[in-house]
């Protein structure tokens, strides 16, 4: 039903939603995923708490997200670990980083990015403006992680062999921010680390940064997980859902249905009459039957919220 793992390494998985507003169908996909695929391996499913990014963390909406957790029977190993409180830890690993010469000071704009950078895919290429050091009269903005042009590839368990020439294609990136906040990248290799996590699934849309983050694991010595990237929920525009589109939070009420409808979406193939069973009836059917190879090979796919 699902591809051997390494018997002798036990799984860990997590989900980490980021407290940014309630979760909904595209956290859902995430969540439900990777849960599965825990339990599928006889592993650990931890929780995590994205809130770093404290400007954009919404008052009581961790709260929201743990309660609808819980109201969909999703049931997590160990303590929920908050990222909030973890700074310390972060700043450490920057000191690691810059006495094994990986960091630099950058004075850069976004703006001064934007009209000097090569456009990409991933958005302006940074130039390596900085690398060189900053003149006498510049005031340090960011801390930049050093690329090179070896490429950083993955064989991810869906989408197949990724490769990123980080240098070429993202440039050196940011691992501290303008404004002090840990970046995204170094963060969750650090917490992925200390929680020993093996196995990651999450959606397709962070795929473009694993290599980031791999080059971060590979410079603090840290392993490199196995990874899983499923596809994400779009609108008709093709629009990934989110808070920012206006996606619809879950609904606790009627959690049997949106759990039949992400495993729907994940090409689970459940049998009709599931939509009217309980929760655990649900859940136990999925645990049983959970296939990644069942699991569709795409990038998006639309769905309605109509």
């Amino acid at each position: 039903m699902h591809e051997e793992i390494n018997p002798t390494q036990r799984y860990i998985g997590r989900f980490a939603p980021t407290p940014s507003g309630p979760l909904h169908f595209g956290s859902l996909i995430a969540a439900v995923g990777s849960y599965l695929d825990a339990h599928a391996h006889q592993g650990e499913w931890q929780l995590r708490i994205d809130d770093i990014d404290q400007p954009r963390t919404v008052p009581g909406a961790t709260e929201n997200i743990l309660k609808a957790l819980e109201g969909f029977g999703f049931e997590w190993s160990g303590p929920v670990v908050y990222q909030s409180q973890r700074l310390g830890i972060y700043e450490q690993a920057l000191k690691t980083l810059e006495a094994r010469a990986h960091l630099y000071a950058c004075a850069c704009t976004r703006r001064e990015i934007t009209e000097r950078g090569s456009p990409g895919e991933y958005g302006p290429i940074y130039p390596g403006t900085c690398r060189s050091g900053l003149q006498p009269d510049q005031r340090p903005r960011a801390l930049r992680c050093l690329t090179n042009s070896d490429p950083v590839c993955l064989d991810d368990r869906l989408q197949g062999h990724y490769c990123q020439q980080l240098e070429n294609e993202i440039g050196d990136f940011v691992v501290r921010r303008a404004d002090n906040i840990i970046a995204y990248q170094l963060a969750t290799v650090i917490d992925d680390a200390d929680q020993q996590v093996t196995d990651i699934v999450r959606g397709v849309d962070l795929l473009d940064s694993t290599p980031r983050q791999m080059h971060l694991q590979n410079l603090l010595g840290l392993p490199n997980p196995r990874y899983l990237h499923l596809p994400i929920a779009v609108n008709d525009e093709h629009e990934k859902l989110s808070k920012k589109t206006h996606a619809r939070p879950l609904d606790t009420h009627h959690c049997v249905q949106q759990l039949f409808r992400t495993l729907v979406f994940l090409n689970q193939n459940p049998p009709a009459e599931l939509v009217k069973a309980t929760r655990e009836e649900l859940w136990n059917w999925a645990k049983q039957h959970w296939s990644t190879s069942r699991l569709p090979r795409k990038k998006e796919i639309i769905v309605s919220e109509g």
